[in-house]
């Protein structure tokens, strides 16, 4: 499976924040997008998710089979919200996105334990700390099969042990063949993994 992007192009406000950008990503590979704030990490993460179109250029995946037939098929997306709902305990949540997007990764206890949270599985999202929401929004990307991670800042709000631990389940997915394109401005302990960056911010 391989990832391709070629001149690809992201407005923000009606205002281009980057073009040109070529990337090329397979199986097994981390690519780290960095950059200056506003220079557009996050808006290239959801053009690739298909969040929002593409200013211009072309993205496609190649040798993703009847099963992924196109980039957003293939991807989970972390953004900087955590898309579980606080009203509902962590397995209800982890059932809902289950059940949304297919039931062929881990069983979502097991996935809470794999971040650590398997003692507060039927606790409200509502009351968890910022770091325990986000271990939680972690626990998404292993409980449906998705080759692709898109992950923007995954370790905000997460403390040194915890994101140590992200990192092992993020060199476990590569050496499966996934591949994991991360907005960081933090190094995030996947070795081998290239950079990206982009320029500078473009005033609103």
């Amino acid at each position: 499976m391989r990832l391709i992007a070629e001149n690809l192009g992201g407005e923000r406000g009606g205002r281009m924040v980057f073009s040109g950008i070529d990337l090329s990503l397979s199986d097994g590979g981390a690519l780290l997008v960095t950059g200056s704030n506003g220079s557009g990490k996050s808006t290239l993460l959801k053009v690739i998710a298909g969040l929002l179109p593409s200013a211009s250029g072309t993205l496609r995946l190649e040798d993703g089979g009847e099963q992924y037939p196109t980039v957003g098929s293939a991807a989970h997306y972390l953004g900087h919200l955590n898309a579980i709902k606080t009203s509902l305990s962590v397995i209800e949540n982890l059932n809902f996105w289950r059940d949304f997007n297919g039931d062929d990764g881990l069983d979502p206890l097991a996935a809470l334990e794999s971040v650590g949270l398997g003692a507060i599985g039927r606790l409200q999202f509502g009351y968890l700390s910022t770091g325990q929401r986000r271990r939680a929004s972690i626990a998404r990307l292993l409980i449906s099969r998705r080759p692709i991670w898109l992950l923007d800042e995954p370790t905000a709000g997460l403390d040194a042990a915890s994101e140590r631990q992200f990192s092992t389940l993020m060199q476990s997915h590569l050496a499966r063949g996934g591949l994991i394109l991360a907005a960081t401005h933090l190094p995030l302990g996947l070795a081998g993994s290239k950079e990206l960056r982009l320029g500078e911010a473009v005033d609103a």
